[in-house]
């Protein structure tokens, strides 16, 4: 058995344990997703998940695929305890991509308590789980309800940001204190992150709904200082982003205000404390940190707006404690999505069946070391236009159009444009449970 196939069946043990042994009334829920697209790609590089240095998961040409297929578990207790467990599998394309996946993407403990007297209320979690960070994956397994593919800022979280650990959340609720808004404080202890920043170094950034299994290898681009004799010679060709290399802890902090009815702004700072010169099985520790800052606000029951911004550095040593790499990088995006009717309107259709999305992208990574052979340079920008209509309680119809324009001098070590610009349609029938 795999180590996914491990973790999953621990979790299960362990939830049939908690069953078993208390007293509680507990209360089942399964809700998920089913995404089956039709995706047609231009682009002369191959999908960053099959190695190259393309900025979508397939590769060029007219593909169908499942893009997900997710189910989100839980079971929940009276005394304010519950269990959490997502799957996510992704089946194979007809096309350029990558081989059939199944696997646990968060598995997870919670408790929260009642208000206080003075409405403070408190939460903590543990186990394997998505640091608060996106604002975009708010659907179940971590999909998104706005767009088909996420952004390149939430897809890296997606594919490199997971951690083993513990979170403890401290919120004000208004509603017991007289004011209009939520104030919130948590902070995590974690591990199980080190090789983070590998991936974005060595294919950039990228767009799609792929979130990487827990316990799973991710493969990137070859480069020339990956050649025998050359610096990175003793590199696996596949990162391991969830594994624990040094024995850090590293730490994710965040704060958010809410205002009820209207919006939300937060802001946190991550740093997985790994140590960069430290190697296991060819998988490097990556000195990974960045800040994060995040806005959504509803202009009216129309009309959204969600922002976002994510700027930080990595950093990866020889033995002898010389930078290998040693990149800056930055994500910023804009999204507007409007929720609409079409005539004749009335007021028994109050709920809008389509809505609208438009999203802006701007990234960077900046390349600070001279090691020969892996420039890791990137500069780009990307374009979503999506829409969805919504024929029933659980089934949507959606289509969205992908473009980036992105500079990468990397493509070049293996012939193809350093300047590339990549589109992307796709028509995608979601069914959520």
């Amino acid at each position: 058995m795999n180590k996914a196939g491990k973790a999953i069946g621990h979790f299960l043990i362990l939830l049939t344990y908690f069953q078993l042994h208390t007293s509680q009334a507990a209360e089942f829920s399964a809700h998920g997703i089913l995404d089956v697209r039709i995706s047609q790609v231009d682009s002369l590089e191959q999908s960053y998940l099959a190695s190259g240095q393309g900025k979508f998961a397939l590769g060029d040409g007219l593909q169908l695929s499942v893009a997900q297929a997710g189910a989100d578990l839980s079971i929940t207790w009276d005394n304010g305890l519950s269990a959490h467990g997502v799957v996510n599998a992704y089946l194979k394309g007809t096309g350029d991509g990558e081989d059939s996946a199944l696997g646990f993407t968060e598995a997870y403990f919670k408790y929260r308590t009642l208000p206080t007297a003075s409405g403070y209320r408190f939460q903590t979690r543990a186990g394997i789980f998505y640091p608060e960070i996106s604002l975009e994956n708010d659907a179940y397994a971590w999909a998104s309800k706005d767009t088909l593919n996420s952004s390149s800022l939430n897809t890296w979280i997606g594919e490199e940001v997971r951690v083993l650990g513990t979170e403890v959340k401290v919120t004000r609720l208004g509603r017991l204190n007289n004011d209009d808004y939520d104030l919130s404080l948590s902070a995590t202890a974690f591990i199980n992150n080190d090789p983070t920043g590998a991936l974005l170094a060595w294919h950039g950034w990228t767009t799609s709904s792929r979130q990487t299994l827990w316990a799973e290898k991710r493969p990137f681009p070859w480069f020339p200082a990956l050649g025998e004799g050359q610096t990175l010679a003793g590199q696996a060709r596949e990162s391991d982003p969830f594994l624990e290399i040094d024995h850090r802890a590293g730490y994710h902090v965040r704060g958010e205000w809410l205002l009820h009815g209207k919006g939300e702004f937060s802001a946190g700072y991550y740093n997985n404390r790994a140590t960069p010169y430290k190697v296991v099985d060819g998988q490097y520790g990556w000195h990974t940190r960045f800040y994060h800052l995040g806005a959504r606000w509803r202009f009216s029951k129309n009309i959204t707006l969600v922002a976002q911004y994510l700027s930080g550095d990595t950093l990866m040593q020889s033995h002898l404690r010389e930078d290998v790499v040693n990149n800056d990088y930055a994500n910023a995006f804009v999204a507007l999505t409007y929720k609409w009717q079409t005539l004749p309107w009335s007021e028994k259709s109050a709920n809008k069946k389509h809505k609208s999305t438009i999203r802006l992208e701007d990234f960077s990574v900046t390349d600070n070391d001279d090691t020969w052979g892996d420039n890791n340079n990137e500069d780009g920008q990307a374009l979503t236009l999506s829409h969805s209509y919504r024929m029933s309680k659980h089934w949507f119809l959606s289509a969205e159009f992908n473009l980036t324009d992105s500079h990468r001098p990397a493509r070049g070590y293996t012939g193809k444009p350093i300047d590339l610009i990549e589109k992307q349609w796709q028509v995608a029938a979601r069914y959520f449970f």
